[in-house]
């Protein structure tokens, strides 16, 4: 009966440190990327706490230089998704962020105002 309750409680507790698990996106990303105005490239910062994360992103595109706050950022386990609040050409434009983590790449594909976007792999600044 012990036996039983100890692999009970082990799998229990197993169970709850994969469903806990997030992973750590915090500091500084780079990525660059063409798309229908040219090369852009991007450095993220994103400061993590817990399964959520802000942040901010800073980029030069088409020539000009820009930054952009992160907000709605979401962690589950090695997926992530967040939205970039960015002004371009005088307008506000949200681009919504969805991909996944391995180590010190993240794969990411990216949806401008619902028109469509890129797909591109950031990396770990280290």
């Amino acid at each position: 009966m012990k036996l039983r309750t100890s692999v009970v409680l082990a799998v229990l507790i197993l169970c709850s440190l994969v469903c806990v698990y997030a992973a750590d996106i915090s500091g500084k990303w780079t990525a660059e990327f063409d798309s229908q105005v040219g090369l852009q490239k991007y450095t993220y910062e994103f400061t993590v706490d817990g399964t959520t994360f802000t942040g901010k992103a800073s980029a030069t595109i088409a020539g000009a230089d820009m930054e952009a706050e992160i907000v709605d950022g979401k962690i589950d386990g090695d997926k992530i998704s967040f939205t970039e609040n960015l002004e371009y050409t005088g307008m506000p434009l949200s681009i919504t962020y969805t991909g996944t983590v391995s180590g010190d790449e993240m794969n990411l594909s990216r949806d401008v105002a619902g028109q469509g976007g890129e797909t591109f792999t950031a990396k770990r600044v280290k």
